[in-house]
């Protein structure tokens, strides 16, 4: 079994240092948490992998504790969160020797990327090496899953879940991924269902269909669209989600390149693939994640021009 990614979090405010522990716990990592520069040195010789180091902190900033944790163990990577305005000061902890920065607030996949990239860099040593699918991909059991055999009602209760989960601060954010994998009962993917499907499923079928002149006329009228969405709501509830979700995703081997991946979700006007290892579903990958993933390349080049 993989080891966990053993990450020293240190920040000063209280409410950001629960959210985030609670986050980075559930996405599988093993958190050592500091409330400020000297505990996290104190903490050091837990053999943390990875340390998320506040710039701002009282007593001793994050550029104090930066250069200490250095002295101890020069090779440990170190992610620096910065404030709006604190730019500058990320870039000055990098030549200090920060591996990388991320601004506040920040996205939990974002922070949870970076985790992970520090980590491979430190074991692997390979700086600047290009990501591949499977290191930006979100993992399969992080996803939203539901039965083919479930109802409407059923996936907007579970979107609704999904999204309730999700926490945030004025520094850290979590974002629903607007979609559920449908599955059979061994697990396999059937289908993928967006809220878009949703919404698709409640437009009556005349409102698409060849239609008189009528129609036309009325449709634009406030008495003709007047409880038309509660009335569709409550009777698409029981529909089977077998019925109205879209095919599975185009799949992709979680070796292939964020390239490919590109190249794949242009050509198949796909917003998400589905990742496989060994004909295994692994995880889904997003065109939010290759976004991510160019801003960190334009960050780097920002630090090393």
């Amino acid at each position: 079994m993989e080891r966990k990614i053993k990450v020293l979090m240190v920040d000063d405010e209280d409410q950001f240092r629960a959210t985030t522990e609670k986050l980075l716990t559930r996405r599988g990592f093993e958190m050592i948490m500091a409330d400020n520069g000297r505990s996290a040195i104190d903490k050091i010789s837990q053999n943390p992998d990875v340390v998320i180091l506040d710039i701002k902190m009282p007593d001793m900033d994050g550029h104090q504790t930066l250069r200490e944790i250095k002295k101890i163990k020069p090779d440990l990577p170190v992610i620096m969160l910065t404030g709006h305005g604190e730019i500058n000061s990320a870039l000055q902890a990098r030549h200090e020797g920060a591996l990388d920065y991320l601004s506040k607030p920040c996205d939990i996949n974002l922070l949870v990327g970076k985790i992970r990239e520090a980590f491979q860099r430190a074991m692997s040593g390979a700086e600047g090496k290009e990501k591949l699918i499977s290191d930006i991909m979100i993992p399969i059991d992080e996803y939203t899953l539901l039965s083919q055999n479930s109802s409407v009602m059923d996936a907007i209760m579970k979107l609704q879940e999904s999204f309730n989960m999700k926490m945030a601060t004025s520094r850290l954010m979590e974002t629903g991924h607007r979609s559920i994998l449908v599955v059979d009962d061994q697990k396999r993917a059937q289908g993928i269902l967006a809220i878009t499907d949703l919404l698709q499923t409640m437009l009556p079928a005349y409102l698409s269909a060849p239609r008189p002149s009528l129609a036309d006329s009325i449709q634009y009228s406030p008495i003709f669209w007047n409880g038309m969405f509660t009335t569709e709501v409550r009777e698409k509830a029981s529909t089977l989600i077998s019925e109205i979700m879209s095919p599975v995703p185009v799949s992709i081997d979680g070796e292939a390149s964020l390239m490919e991946a590109a190249y794949m979700m242009i050509h198949h006007h796909a917003r998400r693939l589905l990742v496989v290892i060994d004909d295994a579903v692994v995880g889904l990958v997003r065109e939010q994640d290759l976004f991510f993933e160019m801003a960190r390349i334009l960050d780097q080049e920002e630090v090393n021009p």
